[in-house]
């Protein structure tokens, strides 16, 4: 199952490289939001082989995945792999400088099942598709208003 979204976005590709590339961030986000994120890796500096752990509730059930960041070639893409036993996971960011303050982000979303219970999941998340497609592209819609109002307090 994919899920895709593009957003173009008032700001040099630079910039929402770097804001993309803020991992620390994105950990406090999870952690206000009650997740154990937990970083893996011995990296110094942004790059392919980081890593993390976490943990969460969803549909009171605790789940636990693992994500590893596979691809990172600034200022262009990056690609998260991971998941969790059952279930695999790939997401994109590709970016592309429309002008010199213009991005268009491309966000894409890819879930395997690896097991019957996971293919069930994936199956009942098939038949709400419009609905979870619209709440990605929002999802998706809302980062890239927020990249660009920290861009223009930053400029």
């Amino acid at each position: 199952m994919k899920f895709a979204s593009k957003e173009d976005i008032a700001a040099p590709i630079d910039a929402v490289f770097t804001m993309l590339a803020d991992f620390d961030s994105f950990e406090r986000a999870a952690m206000r939001r009650g997740a154990e994120v937990q970083r893996t890796d011995n990296l110094r500096a942004p790059g392919p082989g980081m890593s993390w752990n976490a943990r969460f509730m969803l549909r009171g059930r605790e789940r636990r995945i693992s994500v590893v960041l596979s691809t990172y070639d600034p200022p262009n893409q990056m690609v998260f792999t991971g998941g969790s036993p059952g279930l695999e996971a790939e997401m994109v960011i590709d970016l592309v400088a429309l002008s010199r303050q213009r991005t268009r982000m491309s966000v894409s979303l890819k879930l395997s099942p690896k097991t019957l219970s996971a293919r069930l999941m994936v199956q009942s998340l098939k038949l709400a598709r419009s609905n979870l497609n619209r709440k990605f592209h929002l999802r998706v819609a809302d980062y890239a208003t927020d990249i660009e109002d920290r861009y223009s307090q930053t400029a």
